[in-house]
């Protein structure tokens, strides 16, 4: 899932250095200190994945030009950036800037590494989950670009529509007779609570509980509680001993080539897999989750931030990475294209991924026990208790 860091720019790739959040902070947060990138001394390092180095190749020689100061892009597997951000950080080591999911924000806060930035006026041109995403105890953390969540990607010819309730579609699905009705990437010992939160939500259940401002509070654990507890009565009827429309043998790569193949008219996925659907020469619809609880079905948003907060650079971003930018301006923009017209739609029902540290504690046994329940080897309402509080005992 993915990222956040933070670092507010002026024009074009107008990094301020006093904005260098992810540049090794004081304790304090208050004035970043040099790394052994020379951000001191006209030079910034930035840890980039692949695809969005070659979209800020040209925003990076730009603001070189313009600010005298040099950018070295420096490209990383995403998957190894926060270990070896946390690890070198404090030892004055790592990047001025990075790229990283906004759910790093407790921890990264928590570890002393990241400072706040202050978005002032321009926190009203980004789309509001984006800014929610990005702040942690009253404060932002990062500069969004970036929002992403999952839908359902419907193949337009195999369905004609993606009905309101999640039985009304396993029945459409089944109508029309290919191998599933419904796929979602699933791991036979972790299940995936990211992918089925959105059915979770759809039952009134939550992991946490929220203030009044829209951030997260650890002290309000109510996963455990009687609309959880009906989730996971529901998990167990879909599995291998109900239904089997849950399908923990399906990986998410099987499940993406079960739907590319023409197996299924629906796949519960995000924007990342567009692509290769449309590569295989499947037309596809971007639809809302339907409800299987009754309430609705509110997938997590993701939010990417990162130091550039132009609609030309969110732009490029957008075009190399196949998300809905976080600013208000290039968001609109990229819904011209449908297939982002239809997860911004589906996103602007989404609720951020809680970024507080005590979210690291919740997924192991989230995902063990949504495994357990679909296989049917355990009471629902027991076994969905057992594991609350399991995960409170954690939490301390």
């Amino acid at each position: 899932m993915k990222v956040n860091k933070k670092v507010l720019l002026a024009t074009g790739l107008a990094v301020a250095a006093s904005m260098l959040a992810l540049a090794g902070c004081s304790s304090t947060g208050s004035t970043p200190a040099p790394t052994e990138s020379g951000a001191a001394s006209g030079s910034l390092t930035v840890w980039v994945d692949a695809d969005r180095a070659r979209a800020l190749e040209d925003v990076a020689k730009t603001f070189e030009k313009e600010k005298g100061v040099k950018v070295n892009l420096v490209v990383k597997d995403y998957g190894k950036i926060r270990d070896e951000f946390t690890a070198q950080v404090p030892t004055g080591k790592g990047p001025d800037i990075t790229i990283g999911g906004h759910d790093w924000i407790g921890a990264l806060v928590k570890d002393g590494i990241v400072a706040p930035v202050e978005l002032g006026d321009k926190a009203a041109d980004f789309e509001k989950v984006a800014v929610e995403a990005v702040s942690y105890d009253g404060k932002t953390y990062g500069l969004p670009y970036a929002i992403e969540n999952i839908a359902i990607l419907r193949n337009t010819a195999l369905a004609d529509a993606t009905p309101a309730t999640f039985d009304e579609m396993i029945a459409k699905g089944k109508t029309a007779g290919t191998e599933y009705p419904f796929v979602v990437g699933l791991d036979p010992q972790a299940a995936d609570p990211y992918h089925l939160y959105p059915f979770q939500t759809s039952f009134g259940s939550a992991v946490f509980g929220r203030n009044a401002d829209g951030s997260y509070d650890a002290s309000q654990f109510t996963i455990g509680d009687e609309n959880g507890q009906k989730f996971a009565a529901w998990l167990t009827s879909q599995g291998d001993t109900g239904t089997k429309v849950l399908n923990l043998n399906l990986s998410g790569d099987l499940a993406k080539e079960a739907f590319n193949a023409g197996k299924s008219p629906y796949f519960l996925t995000g924007p990342w897999n567009v692509a290769d659907a449309e590569k295989a020469g499947i037309k596809v619809s971007v639809d809302a989750i339907p409800t299987a609880g009754g309430e609705p079905a509110q997938p997590f948003a993701g939010v990417q931030a990162f130091y550039i907060g132009t609609a030309d650079v969110q732009t490029k971003l957008f075009e190399a990475g196949g998300r809905p930018p976080a600013l208000s301006e290039s968001f609109t923009a990229a819904q011209s294209d449908e297939v982002i017209a239809g997860f911004a739609k589906v996103g602007a029902n989404a609720v951020p991924m809680p970024s507080i540290p005590e979210m690291g504690s919740v997924w192991d046994d989230w995902g063990k026990t949504e495994a357990a329940l679909i296989k049917g080897t355990a009471d629902p309402a027991a076994e969905w208790t057992k594991m609350a509080d399991s995960i409170k005992s954690k939490l301390g």
